[in-house]
């Protein structure tokens, strides 16, 4: 028979983290929060994953990326860019081609089906980007920007321009 298992109380051997004021937790409270929102319209309306709209997202700003290059862009996971482009290609909604002579990499395109559906849900993305947004004052938003852009600077595979 187990015994259910207490709490350890707070005190000099224990530091709880305090998530709520942790700044990697809030920041992925927000981003899961946000990216959920809008992905509740595209997923109904195309069958499209949060990972898959990504890629796509990622193939409509950088054409011509490799799988590797877009789970940089992306910070996702390589495995899971890898099933959302399956996906994505066999829906016909992104096309892979070889590189030239190269036959290892390959170069990742949208189709005509996947600039379709980027350019329907891109503006329902901005759209709830400027609802979100729209709790900001100017002088806010100024300052939001520029704190992202400072703590992104540093982050792996980005280059300045790219975020």
């Amino acid at each position: 028979m187990s015994h259910p298992r207490k709490p350890a109380p707070a005190g000099a051997e224990h530091a709880p983290l305090e998530l709520e004021r942790f700044l990697p937790y809030q920041l992925s409270i927000l981003s899961n929060t946000v990216s959920q929102a809008i992905a509740n319209d595209y997923q109904r309306r195309y069958d499209l994953s949060m990972t898959e709209w990504r890629v796509m997202a990622v193939l409509a700003r950088f054409h011509g990326l490799s799988a590797r290059e877009v789970a940089e862009r992306t910070a996702m996971d390589k495995v899971a860019v890898s099933r959302a482009l399956a996906g994505l290609v066999e829906a016909g909604r992104v096309h892979r081609e070889t590189h030239g002579n190269d036959k290892r990499r390959s170069v990742l395109s949208l189709t005509e089906a996947g600039w379709q559906i980027h350019d329907d849900v891109a503006p329902m993305a901005r759209a709830h980007e400027r609802e979100l947004l729209a709790r900001l004052d100017e002088n806010e938003r100024q300052w939001l920007t520029r704190i992202l852009d400072k703590l992104l600077e540093d982050a792996p595979g980005m280059k300045p321009g790219e975020r």
